[in-house]
């Protein structure tokens, strides 16, 4: 079994900094993708940022610049770091991994979800 505990969300005025941690858990555990999606009230759900496990980064053109994504394989734990947040940054952040284990291949695992909150 595949746990994701993130943590790292808040109230934050605009132009504030938060960091989101996401740390993966699971019996043979081989991951690939993490990331994070995040989803405003009454919108879909939508990419934030991807980091492969050759260290590749993918951002969405709304957060470019501003957020940065990492990971530490050592410690199965993703990262995202929010910076100059805006108003419409505010959503529920969801964890995404793409992992195999014993039991699964390339199966994709996701979060509780963590609010963040930007207002003045």
């Amino acid at each position: 079994q595949v746990q994701l505990v993130e943590s790292g969300g808040g109230f934050v005025p605009p132009g504030g900094s938060l960091r989101l941690a996401c740390a993966v858990s699971g019996s043979r555990l081989s991951i690939s993708i993490m990331g994070w999606y995040r989803q405003a009230p009454g919108s879909q759900r939508d990419v934030v940022a991807f980091v492969y496990s050759d260290g590749g980064t993918v951002y969405a053109d709304s957060v470019k610049g501003r957020f940065t994504i990492s990971r530490d394989n050592s410690k199965n734990t993703v990262y995202l770091q929010m910076n100059s947040l805006k108003p419409e940054d505010t959503a529920v952040y969801y964890c995404y991994v793409r992992a195999s284990t014993s039991r699964s291949m390339n199966s994709n695992y996701w979060g509780q979800g963590t609010q963040v909150t930007v207002s003045s």
